[in-house]
């Protein structure tokens, strides 16, 4: 099978629009003169710092960047095109973005899996699959940190992290939006605006983010349905809506006191992702010749899903003087469902061995999902030359997850209304953390950092799936806890060779919490687990700004060992299967330039290269088998055990780790009077040899992907 990610608009107008301060207007008037490159800050340290001064490689996506990407509808996935390092793609549509930096992530489809991504948004951790899929809008800038960062983030970010920082309330009136049009009535408006409501005392932000697009993927099968579902029927999935708000009030009663409430909500309804049976031509890589507006589903009601997410969080900062104390609390609620129907088409239509094969969807529903988080930071004030921070973190979710198989929807007498599993899981975390940076001589500083983290995951499955009569016949386990206790710590130094260049070099370890699927028992299968993860990591860069700061470029070079590194296969039943593999190597490099050679034009381009490797020869990852018979085409040794086949993955790449992607964009602005501009922008990108799965065939591959 193959999968429509989404539809992109062939037509798309769009426009940017700003109400800006009289002291924004000339500043951005100020810039737009002497032509320069506008000075990136980042906090990838937790402090704002110069990006050239950061001993971390950070890939940076500013705000009208990251909206220009999205004006044609799409979604937080679209970043994977401009951060060199950074892949992302999804199995579950809009609602369940998986991320791998460095070649590493999860392709667990469970909706408890857990990723060595992490997602922060406005300094808040969105740990659940869902949560990361937050709609990004009204974003200031993205900052994509590879490698570990488990001394000052913590678990679960052996690959990296993903930073995302909304624009906040400001003490003068400012505003932007931007708007966009394309064929299917695809249409995207993305805009905020706030100011003063007390002066110098309360500030106002109001963002917003609406997106639609009509149905556009006809269903043409013509048959019996088992489950009701009514087709043929033209436009019958592929479109969303996805309707957003966030308030934020900004507090700041004297010069020592600051107190940022921020409250949110998303309404989404659309398609989950749409599979196409036969998709590929065994044998090959090749798309066989099916439209992308077509498909034949017999089952599942034109694959829908719906999700109402909320939000609230308060940022609290003291200044006293020599130090500064940071809170942040926050809490995020989600429930919804996706359905699907999982063999991308009419099951009687493509036999196997003679038997007819497929009729599969599944239906995942998030009842209730509570995550509630509480960080304390004491910081040291001011730029002196021994700067330090210390804090606490803990972390507390609850969800109860359903899960839903065919025989519950059939309208047949196959119909089985206990054909379903309840479970309800638990995730808690606490940590402490230490960092320090010392600057030895002038333009050379070292710093260390430390974390030791206690992580606990529990599953119980409070509801087994049973016969027609109701029949228990699950025989597996119904609870199961793990825990994690590991320290985290990284040490880099930079060394600045002049006032536009520095090198710096780090060392890092970071750790994954264990991990439980619990899906597997709505098979009447026992859960599957598996251990921590950790992750030692060696890099070193360049990075420079030259040519009076028009030509900015940034180099880094990394290797990194993965120890009882975390993989995920499936079972007969397609089902997810965790487990460890002794270790992954990899190493690579990225690449980043910017350079603006006039006025109003920027230009960019990235690279990154990978090479990474499964070590391990004891493992093995069941194959595509359907009737007993496997059905692609498999180029690794296999064994067989009773009707299933396993291939050796040992020397494998990671999955979903391209050998090598880049980019190149261009975008011009036309400044406004009113502060405003119209741009045209174009982004070109190519993507090397990036296996799927965790077995080489000769189907669930890409190789030379291209997309302008």
């Amino acid at each position: 099978m193959s999968k429509i990610l989404s539809g992109r608009p062939a037509l798309m107008l769009a426009a940017a629009l700003g109400a800006l301060s009289s002291a924004q207007a000339s500043h951005a008037q100020e810039a737009a003169v002497d032509g320069r490159l506008d000075e990136i800050v980042v906090t990838a340290e937790r402090r704002s710092e110069n990006l050239q001064k950061v001993p971390v490689s950070v890939g940076v996506v500013q705000g009208d960047q990251l909206r220009a990407l999205q004006s044609g509808g799409g979604d937080i996935l679209e970043l994977a095109a401009r951060v060199p390092g950074l892949y992302a793609e999804t199995t579950t549509g809009r609602i369940f973005p998986r991320f791998y930096i460095r070649g590493l992530g999860n392709i667990d489809f469970y909706l408890g899996a857990s990723q060595p991504v992490s997602i922060i948004q406005d300094d808040v951790v969105l740990e659940h699959v869902v949560l990361k899929s937050n709609p990004l809008f009204d974003v200031a800038q993205v900052e994509v940190l590879r490698g570990p960062q488990g001394s000052l983030f913590g678990r679960n970010t052996t690959a990296g992290i993903i930073k995302f920082d909304t624009n906040r309330p400001t003490m003068d009136w400012q505003g932007r939006a931007s708007a966009s049009y394309g064929n299917y009535n695809s249409v995207t408006f993305d805009g905020g605006v706030g100011g003063p409501i007390v002066a110098d005392k309360l500030a106002v932000r109001v963002s917003a983010l609406y997106q639609h697009r009509d149905d556009w993927v006809d269903n043409s099968y013509s048959g019996p349905s088992a489950d009701g579902t009514v087709s043929p029927r033209k436009d019958a999935m592929g479109g969303f809506n996805e309707k957003d708000v966030r308030v934020q009030l900004l507090l700041t009663p004297n010069e020592t006191l600051s107190m940022l409430t921020s409250f949110h909500a998303r309404d989404y309804d659309g398609t989950s992702t749409i599979f196409h049976r036969a998709g590929l031509v065994k044998g090959s890589k090749s798309v066989a010749n099916t439209p992308r507006s077509s498909v034949a589903l017999d089952e599942a009601h034109n694959n829908p899903q719906a999700y109402k997410t909320y939000g609230a969080s308060e940022h609290i900062g003291i200044d006293f003087g020599p130090v500064t104390l940071t809170s942040i609390t926050a809490y995020e609620t989600t429930q919804g469902y996706s359905r699907g129907d999982t063999d991308g088409g009419a099951g009687a239509n493509f036999p196997v061995a003679g038997v007819p094969n497929g009729f599969g969807q599944s239906q995942g529903n998030i009842r209730d999902l509570d995550q509630l988080t509480q960080e304390l930071r004491f910081a040291s004030n001011g730029d002196t030359t021994f700067k330090w921070q210390v804090g606490g973190m803990y972390f507390d979710q609850h969800d109860t997850t359903d899960f839903y198989q065919r025989a519950f929807f059939l309208t047949t007498a196959a119909h089985n209304p206990n054909n379903w599993v309840r479970l309800r899981d638990k995730n808690s975390s606490w940590a402490v953390f230490g960092q320090a940076s010392y600057e030895i001589t002038p333009g050379f500083t070292l710093t260390a950092g430390g974390r030791y983290t206690k992580d606990t995951k529990e599953t119980r499955l409070v509801k087994t799936a049973n016969t027609i009569a109701n029949a228990v016949t699950y025989g597996g386990r119904r609870y199961v806890k793990l825990t994690g206790k590991e320290p985290s710590w990284d040490v880099s130094a930079l060394y600045e060779i002049s006032p536009d260049v520095s090198v710096y070099a780090r060392v890092a370890r970071g750790f994954r919490g264990p991990t439980i699927q619990g899906r597997s028992a709505v098979f009447n299968s026992d859960f599957t687990t598996a251990d921590s993860e950790t992750i030692l990591s060696w890099e070193a860069g360049l990075k420079s700004s030259l040519l009076d700061n028009r030509l900015r470029f940034n180099l880094s070079g990394f290797t990194y060992r993965v120890k009882n590194i975390q993989l995920n296969g499936n079972d007969v039943n397609g089902n997810g299967v965790l487990f460890n593999a002794d270790k992954a190597d990899a190493y690579g490099m990225e690449a980043e330039l910017e350079a603006r050679p006039f006025e109003n034009l920027t230009l960019s381009a990235g690279l990154s290269l990978l090479h990474s490797k499964i070590k391990d020869k004891n493992v093995y990852a069941q194959v595509c088998v359907l009737n007993g018979v496997v059905v692609c085409t498999v180029e690794d040794p296999t064994i067989k055990v009773g009707a299933n086949s396993f291939a050796q993955i040992d020397g494998n790449p990671l999955p979903n780790a391209p050998k090598y992607t880049a980019n190149v964009s261009a975008r011009y602005d036309v400044p406004l009077g009113n502060g405003g501009k119209i741009f045209a922008a174009t982004d070109w990108n190519i993507q090397g040899y990036t296996n799927f799965v965790l077995y080489r065939t000769k189907e669930f591959y890409s190789k030379g992907d291209f997309e302008g």
